[in-house]
């Protein structure tokens, strides 16, 4: 296993805590400042700026405060090159399930994610 996949994995275990603890300083570490966050799921379609998005965030209950299970998973991890990765993962809050694409770039020494794409799935409680 390469490094950079290490380095990948090492921030989406990282992304997966900050989300489940609703840990906004976390979260702020795993994405560039510049990031995208964007799905086709909502009407109209849903679009976010990090500052946008982090304060959504900061506002929610965490999942870990609910005391739900985690179910988080790195389905593939590919390397574009030293500095691009794309990763699929997937996690849950509340009654929803998401899959996300995210894109990784290594800048300064350090992989953060740079745009967020995901599909939501309702599921039956």
């Amino acid at each position: 296993m390469s490094a950079a996949f290490q380095d990948v994995s090492a921030v989406l275990l990282e992304y997966f805590d900050a989300l489940y603890f609703c840990d906004v300083e976390k979260l702020q570490s795993v994405f560039h400042p510049k990031a995208i966050y964007a799905t086709a799921d909502e009407a109209p379609f849903l679009h976010r700026t990090m500052e946008e998005y982090v304060p959504v965030v900061a506002a929610r209950q965490s999942p870990a405060t609910r005391k739900e299970p985690r179910r988080d998973h790195i389905d593939a991890i590919d390397l574009a090159g030293e500095n691009t990765a794309v990763a699929r993962v997937r996690c849950s809050i509340g009654s929803r399930d998401f899959v996300d694409i995210l894109t990784l770039v290594r800048t300064e020494g350090s992989w953060r994610i740079i745009a967020k794409v995901f599909q939501i799935i309702e599921r039956e409680t």
